[in-house]
């Protein structure tokens, strides 16, 4: 069919055509939102680089999950601060660490909440790097042991899933197994499986005090221009046992979640990072843009692209628009 026959503005009209032949549709239930967690008490605190986002102390993540709940987001996901650091990140994995600590306080008052943990080193060692540090170089092999501590303790603790986000090899292999062998088979592990190296991490970094304090992460986390690689280490991830898969960042990368999309079954998530957050919002203070319109806009293209689950820091505006008559 051509013109003019066939006019595609037929369906464009007004905004009940529009809705019945939308494709793309964004749910509150396949929001993740993170959340940035503390010692001390009654301490809220913004993060000057992501407006709107708070670094808050475990007696505070009640309220905070509640409001979440009522806007209907039913998943968070949990970063660490703690109060000291060393060279191997022991507070990771300690029993009464800060993420401990906020799991127990979650599943206690808010057990209906899903909590996922983030499983890094990098905010708990005193460099900053995802690993161990032998011969000036991040050791792979001897982190892993730390890597499947740190993911049992959550387990221990009560998390729902955990979510390794450190990108080396054969880490998911060792937690699979290491949650097994303790009676964990039913934790999910979703797998940061495609991690970039890249700069749009800054925000972040403030956010949970953990950036390098030398180098780089290039030596680990995937190089930015290699598309193709994205499917060999989601690969490994399935065969290691992994059962979400997760590229990081999104929106630079929708060609990755697409293609992920196409190549496995199993559920797909993208991480909206913090300067694809910062972006907006300081465009949005500036007056250039609309920063809702932008926003949504950005989340549908991610959903568009393919993947099931969104971890934004825009979760609970989105959630209030989608609660919203249209």
């Amino acid at each position: 069919m051509v013109f003019p026959e066939y006019r595609p503005r037929r369906l464009r009209r007004n905004s009940a055509l529009r809705g019945l032949i939308r494709e793309t549709r964004l749910s509150v239930d396949q929001l993740v939102y993170p959340l940035f967690v503390m010692t001390g008490t009654q301490k809220r605190e913004e993060i000057v680089s992501m407006p709107g986002v708070f670094r808050i102390t475990v007696d505070l993540l009640e309220k905070e999950a509640r409001e979440c709940l009522a806007l209907g987001i039913k998943s968070v996901l949990l970063f660490g601060l703690p109060d000291k650091k060393d060279g191997v990140g022991s507070g990771a994995h300690a029993k009464n660490g800060i993420i401990q600590q906020a799991v127990r306080e979650l599943k206690k008052k808010v057990p209906e909440m899903l909590v996922i943990t983030d499983v890094c080193l990098c905010e708990y060692t005193d460099h900053g790097h995802c690993g161990c540090i032998i011969d000036n170089d991040v050791d792979n092999d001897a982190t892993l042991e730390i890597l499947a501590k740190t993911a049992l303790s959550h387990a221990q603790a009560g998390a729902d899933m955990v979510a390794p986000s450190d990108m080396m090899d054969g880490r998911i292999a060792e937690i699979r197994a290491v949650l097994d062998e303790n009676n964990f088979e039913s934790i999910p592990i979703m797998s940061y499986a495609v991690k970039y190296a890249s700069a749009f991490y800054g925000p972040f970094r403030d956010a949970a005090e953990c950036a390098p304090q030398f180098g780089d992460r290039r030596s680990y986390q995937m190089d930015p221009a290699n598309g193709r690689e994205a499917l060999r280490e989601a690969t490994l991830d399935v065969d290691e046992g992994a059962d979400i898969l997760m590229v990081k960042p999104a929106v630079a990368y929708l060609d990755v979640i697409a293609r992920l999309r196409e190549e496995f079954d199993l559920p797909v998530a993208a991480y909206h990072v913090s300067g694809e957050y910062a972006m907006i919002k300081a465009a949005a203070e500036k007056g250039w843009i609309d920063g809702e319109k932008v926003m949504e806009e950005t989340l549908l293209s991610i959903k568009r692209a393919g993947a099931d689950i969104i971890i934004t820091y825009f979760a609970k505006e989105m959630a209030k628009i989608l609660q919203s008559p249209r």
